[in-house]
């Protein structure tokens, strides 16, 4: 789609317009911070759950401008130019322009974020049905331990489960971030899928998010449920967040051919 591939002036044009300017334009930071890439990582977390695709999913490449504001009663927010790299390939995924606001209050970063693309939306849609059918037409329902292993790697049949992963631990890293925590992916502990009497993917997840810069690794539990074309839907509980269960970017939908009570941990 030439439209999407020749969005990067306009990109730059909305940045230039959300950069503050003038004596209170804020703080420019160098974009090799480690400030100024939490931030901008923190944008792609929200970006990528939001998205629910797998074939979308993108990591952070370069930061390439960032400064930072400090706004009364507010926050810090972060404003950010940064280039993107496809999450399974490294490949070149396009830039994006994105503002994060980290409230005062304890509560989840304020995103907002406008890409550019490389792959186009029909790539896009054809990546993710690929990863879907794949899931569907195993002759058995999933169920794994460590991925990747100890030495790093993934078997093929199960990068789509990890893909999964990554989408929907997104949203618990973005929720859980602040202006001096960031979360990384470390490991699925284990996965279990549900064969459900719709069209849906429903699975259970382990995983283990790493948290900088305390080095610290928090376990969480993870319910997702996805479809090609729908929001990704994800509920999760991490083990030190007490007893209190978190709910993730919308709610369960749909009925599982597994009861109810054989299900796990419930929300």
């Amino acid at each position: 789609m030439p439209g999407l591939r020749s969005s990067p002036p306009a990109l730059l044009l909305l940045f230039l317009l959300a950069v503050p300017r003038g004596s209170r334009a804020g703080q420019a930071l160098e974009p090799g911070s480690r400030s100024a890439a939490a931030a901008a990582r923190v944008a792609l977390q929200y970006r990528n759950c939001q998205a629910g695709s797998l074939g979308g999913l993108r990591a952070l490449g370069q930061v390439r401008k960032a400064t930072l504001k400090n706004i009364p009663e507010s926050g810090h927010k972060y404003y950010l130019q940064f280039s993107t790299e496809d999450y399974r390939t490294g490949e070149d995924a396009g830039n994006c322009l994105a503002t994060v606001l980290y409230p005062k209050k304890k509560s989840r970063p304020v995103v907002s974020i406008k890409c550019s693309h490389t792959k186009d939306q029909k790539e896009i849609q054809e990546e993710d049905n690929r990863f879907y059918q794949r899931i569907r037409h195993q002759s058995k329902p999933i169920t794994a331990n460590n991925i990747p292993d100890s030495y790093g790697n993934i078997e093929p049949a199960l990068e789509p489960v990890w893909a999964l992963a990554v989408a929907g631990s997104s949203s618990i890293m973005w929720e859980k971030s602040t202006e001096t925590l960031g979360y990384f992916l470390a490991q699925v502990k284990s996965v279990r899928q549900w064969i459900r009497k719709d069209d849906f993917l429903e699975f259970d997840y382990t995983v283990l998010l790493h948290e900088m810069p305390t080095q610290e690794i928090i376990s969480c539990h993870m319910r997702l449920t996805w479809l090609p074309g729908r929001p990704l839907k994800v509920k999760h509980f991490c083990a030190s967040e007490g007893h209190g269960a978190e709910e993730g970017s919308g709610a369960e939908s749909g009925s599982a051919a597994a009861p109810s009570a054989e299900k796990g941990a419930s929300f």
